[in-house]
């Protein structure tokens, strides 16, 4: 069916319900006919394959499944503890509303929810409605007045053969004896780029390469109105309105679906877009210009474009990367035709990248503009396949559209390897081929690096796609990754598999359980599909009883991992009420956790608050969890530090920078055992790194983590391994959380212990110790940052920076014990005023 044919049916399908739709009890009864491919059903174990995938697509067990010939749509069953992802109505569940809005068959659902008039809450029932009318199918959302105050409401998802979307009506019966205030207006998520014209708002796909647009309006069907923002219904009073929701390709097919109910006049628009020698565009969007605001569509993979619209002239611009954009004029609705529109030549770079074997192996592409030129967009920040102005690639053999112009060109591959770097013009139809080796300069055999936080979409709080995260996490070599989505039980290992990454990345199913106090990561568990959350445990403000819940879910696991995230140290451990005054915080939460979050370049902080100004200048204080962890390892405590990106995009908050390594008995990521890796960093055997690759033992072999023996004097082997983009010029050791200045080697001071070389320092040190003391090494760039590496991306100012976990060395022979020391200052209560922290460090 063409599209502009279904543009009718929609239209037709509206208008004959608009004629004489009737809401009540009995249902909604408009004769149309029945066609076969019109369905409605609830999703069980027997049909869970038939729910429809996407991006954002989230049916479960229980939930109702519509379709007809063009569109699927998932709508959530009545359970209360029905939800959407974490980040859409925090802490409350939303049953009843449309989870999954797709194109039949395509598998590419954009939406994690659509919620009429906000709803959320416990609901009465979900079920299929009987609408008394052939082919006709509906579901109903429905509350009734007891569970809601005296307020009734109805949400119908109604759907007919030909709608390339659905119709939407919500009633309210106020059936209490005081008015009731409802909000009418209604919730989308994640959509981005988000446009109103002609009161008709459409929302794109928050990676333009799916290729999915989202619209909806208001309906003036006869017996609805057109509703404000905020209605109040007195006693007795009721109102019903409704609102059409498509999807397309693109937001214009979207719009153009919703627009043509609100005109008779419409028509087609066809366009073929080429090249000069005919080839067909198929990168190509085309911005349409429409009462001052810019409406996307694109072309499919044949450069095609179809979309149906109001008659009229209109003007846009044709736009492909690498290619010169191109203002087009065209008119709809009078016998033009087909468009064809002819784009210049794509200029762009073939890439090559291997390791010294040969071996294509993933990476990442920086292109930064230089004598003039800007750097190229080449799409959001969440993805790996062009974000800013970086590239992140799973393989090593691709082509990057580029514009034309002058460019720096930076390819790396994570910390462990040296960085290619090349300046070069690239004119108007040029796609030179760059082969590009790159070099394993720091040896860290016998190790594995590892992130233990990281997220994609289904957490909730951000829409970076699942395989963008995984490329991300591969092309900064990062080894062993698990799965830790908010509030969710996950397996990334499917998308590796797919991504033919099973060389260079491993996970295991976890979790980050996560609630309005701390948060937890932990691992393994094992993921219950087509559940809620994945089977998911609940979070407890209390993190001592989040900590116990996640320690016996599915059963003990004396393996299982358990941190604790960016972790507020001062409730956690020193003053729980937040009232100034220590009380210990949560007494018997540092035995429960293996290690928390408390890496840093405030490793070498001076007190355990500072003073930071925010972009207006205001003063506020911030706590240094570094130095407070220092604090309480004197204290007695032994949770680790562990370095992790939590990432929640790929350029900006990506992947790389911070990191652990871990040792390993295997050097391959599809060989690494969990139960091993997991072993040795529960003994602290951790290394925490944005950068330099730090090795430090005792004389006698003791790992971080471990107790060694001494008398007077410490012994301690320090080898630092830098690539070539990753410079230290000092290192300090702590003990006892102290940095002393006998023990402060830098490369001015002691130049001869510095190499120009991966390897920059090789050396034992002799530290001299009169009690029991727990040793740090601190590998510092204090005049270098890690730019050539991230570019434009936040990791790039910092200073490179390397510290082990403590190993504790035991003078007298009588086992380690504390000093007691909170290393100047007492330990920190909650609520300093920035007076009061200015009169303390002062």
């Amino acid at each position: 069916m063409k599209r502009h044919q279904k543009t009718k049916a929609l239209e037709q399908g509206y208008l004959n319900l608009a004629k004489g739709l009737v809401l009540t009890l009995s249902g909604l009864i408009i004769a149309t006919s029945a066609q076969a491919e019109l369905e409605v059903f609830e999703i069980g174990l027997q049909n869970r394959e038939e729910l429809p995938g996407g991006k954002e697509a989230d049916g479960i067990l229980g939930d109702f499944v519509m379709r007809n010939s063009l569109v699927e749509i998932v709508i959530g069953n009545g359970d209360p503890e029905r939800k959407a992802d974490m980040g859409t109505f925090w802490n409350a569940s939303s049953p009843g509303c449309l989870y999954d809005l797709t194109l039949r068959d395509e598998d590419n659902d954009q939406l994690t929810v659509f919620a009429p008039s906000g709803q959320k809450g416990p609901v009465s029932h979900v079920r299929i409605y009987d609408t008394e009318t052939e082919g006709r199918i509906a579901v109903e959302a429905f509350t009734a007045a007891e569970r809601n105050l005296g307020l009734e409401t109805r949400h119908l998802y109604v759907l007919e053969e030909g709608w390339q979307g659905l119709l939407i009506v919500t009633s309210h019966h106020n059936q209490g004896e005081k008015p009731r205030r409802v909000t009418t207006g209604d919730v989308w998520k994640p959509l981005s780029r988000t446009e109103r014209i002609r009161d008709i708002m459409t929302g794109d796909a928050v990676d333009p390469a799916d290729r999915t647009g989202y619209a909806y309006t208001w309906l003036p069907i006869e017996g609805m109105e057109i509703p404000d923002a905020q209605i109040e219904l007195q006693p007795g009073e009721s109102i019903s309105y409704a609102r059409g929701l498509s999807v397309g390709h693109s937001p214009a097919e979207a719009w153009g679906l919703l627009a043509g109910l609100m005109s008779d006049n419409r028509g087609p628009l066809t366009a073929l877009i080429t090249d000069s020698e005919g080839n067909a565009v198929s990168g190509a969007q085309l911005d349409l210009k429409i009462e001052g605001k810019t409406l996307i569509a694109y072309a499919d993979l044949k450069g095609e474009l179809e979309l149906d619209l109001p008659l009229g002239t209109y003007q846009g611009v044709l736009k492909c990367m690498g290619r010169a954009d191109q203002e087009v004029e065209f008119r709809v609705g009078y016998g033009d035709g087909q468009q064809k529109w002819v784009m210049g030549p794509q200029s762009g770079i073939q890439f090559r990248v291997m390791d010294t074997h040969g071996w294509d192996i993933p990476c990442k592409v920086q292109v930064l503009g230089r004598n003039g030129t800007p750097s190229p967009n080449f799409g959001p920040a969440n993805r790996a396949h062009g974000c800013k102005d970086q590239y992140h690639s799973e393989v090593g053999e691709f082509f990057l559209p580029v514009p034309t112009g002058d460019y720096q060109i930076v390819v790396t591959r994570g910390i462990e390897y040296g960085h290619f770097a090349k300046e070069i013009s690239l004119r108007e139809g040029a796609q030179p081929e760059m082969l590009v080796t790159l070099h394993r300069q720091v040896d860290t055999t016998g190790w594995i690096s590892a992130d233990y936080h990281n997220h994609s979409t289904p957490s909730g709080d951000n829409q970076c796609g699942t395989d963008d995260r995984l490329i991300n996490l591969a092309a900064e070599h990062i080894e062993y990754a698990p799965t830790t989505e908010h509030n969710r039980l996950y397996d990334w290992t499917p998308h590796i598999e797919k991504l033919g990454l099973k060389e260079e990345l491993k996970t295991v199913p976890g979790i980050e359980l996560t609630g309005s106090g701390a948060h937890f990561n932990s691992f393994p568990f094992k993921p219950t599909p087509y559940l809620q959350d994945g089977g998911a445990p609940k979070w407890n403000r209390d993190p001592r009883i989040t900590a116990l819940t996640l320690r016996g879910f599915q059963g003990e696991d004396p393996q299982r991992w358990l941190h604790l995230n960016h972790p507020n140290m001062v409730e956690d451990f020193i003053d729980r009420d937040s009232d100034g005054r220590w009380d210990g915080g949560f007494q018997g939460l540092a035995n429960m956790i293996d290690a928390a979050e408390t890496w840093g370049l405030g490793i070498l902080s001076e007190a355990p608050f500072s003073i930071v100004k925010n972009g207006a200048g205001r003063e506020s204080v911030r706590y240094s969890r570094e130095f407070i962890w220092l604090q309480m390892l004197n204290q007695g405590h032994r949770y680790w530090c562990i370095a992790v990106a939590d990432a929640h995009s790929v350029h900006g908050n990506g992947v790389g920078g911070w990191r652990i390594y871990v040792p390993s008995s295997t050097d391959r990521p599809e060989e690494i055992d969990w139960v091993e890796i997991t072993q040795q960093s529960k003994a602290g055997r951790i290394i925490v790194t944005n950068g330099p690759f730090l090795e430090v033992q005792s004389h006698d072999g003791v790992l971080p983590g471990g107790l060694a023996r001494a008398q007077d004097v410490a012994r301690v082997d320090v080898k630092v391994q830098c690539a070539d983009w990753v410079s230290i010029d000092r290192i300090q050791v702590l003990v006892n959380g102290r940095a002393r200045k006998d023990l402060n080697f830098t490369k001015e001071s002691h130049p001869d212990w510095f190499a120009d070389s991966a390897m920059v320092f090789n050396r034992q040190l002799e530290i001299p110790v009169s009690q029991d003391s727990h040793i740090i090494v601190v590998a510092y760039g204090e005049n270098s940052d890690l730019s050539i590496g991230y570019g434009t991306s936040d990791q790039a100012p910092m200073n490179p920076c390397a510290y082990n976990n403590p190993i504790f060395f035991d003078v007298d022979g009588n086992g380690f014990q504390p000093n007691y020391d909170t290393l100047g200052y007492d330990l920190p209560a909650a609520g300093l005023s920035v007076e009061q922290a200015k009169t303390i460090l002062h």
